[in-house]
């Protein structure tokens, strides 16, 4: 009679035979289940993610500008020229004051370019004087006073203007207004940064210490003349 095959002995334990749990199963065994337990965990983790990122991801969004009043000389009519080039007034060309560009980019609270929209601006000519029956319609005519612009997918905008000028009672600034076709966004002014008249202006000190940071641009030299470079950004 064959003698009975006895089982293969185990090469790691000699004195257990197959038949008996192998050390590499439980290993393989725990190895399984921790596995299996960390994927639960990611999967949780991914889950609960946005909850514990939304309030990082709020800190990180851009503030709105400061709004600001829009004034008494907003234009009654709008006038037939007011496009983005402010020293054309028709056929007239402007020559009083300085030449600037003013231009900048326009974007939501998170940073997106609001295509589509319109940025308007107003201001005084050289002598302080605004087209508007309050203030008795003096603006040299060949000034246009007023342009408004549409922004492209970039949401930039640019005006060609001159630096603002003072009037009695304000510091140079100009104005700007944000529109959707539904809606007005924004209405605030921009300021020139280091101008001595800015500290007397009382709508100027009103503004916190982030506020003037936010509507206070210098123009500095660029290759086609002097540019300030305004930033709006707002709750769209």
């Amino acid at each position: 009679m064959p003698h009975p095959i006895p089982p293969p002995a185990c090469n790691t334990c000699p004195d257990l035979t197959h038949g008996t749990t192998h050390p590499r199963a439980n290993s393989d065994a725990s190895t399984t289940r921790r596995t299996l337990l960390q994927r639960t965990l990611w999967s949780a983790a991914w889950v609960t993610a946005p909850a514990m990122v939304h309030p990082a991801l709020a800190q990180a969004r851009l503030q709105p500008t400061p709004r600001q009043t829009e004034g008494p000389y907003y234009p009654v009519a709008l006038p037939a020229d007011s496009d983005g080039d402010l020293l054309r007034n028709g056929t007239l060309q402007y020559a009083q004051g300085q030449p600037v560009w003013v231009e900048g980019r326009v974007t939501d609270t998170a940073g997106v370019p609001l295509a589509g929209g319109v940025v308007e601006i107003w201001q005084c000519d050289a002598d302080g004087r605004y087209h508007h029956p309050g203030d008795g319609n003096k603006a040299a005519p060949s000034f246009q006073g007023f342009g408004r612009v549409t922004l492209g997918r970039d949401g930039r905008y640019r005006f060609r203007t001159i630096r603002p000028a003072p009037y009695t009672g304000r510091t140079p600034h100009i104005h700007f207004k944000v529109r959707l076709p539904q809606r007005e966004l924004l209405t605030t002014q921009m300021y020139v940064a280091g101008d001595p008249g800015n500290a007397r202006d009382f709508l100027w000190n009103n503004l916190s210490e982030a506020g003037r940071a936010a509507l206070t641009v210098p123009f500095t030299q660029s290759s086609d003349g002097p540019r300030a470079e305004f930033a709006l950004v707002v709750q769209a």
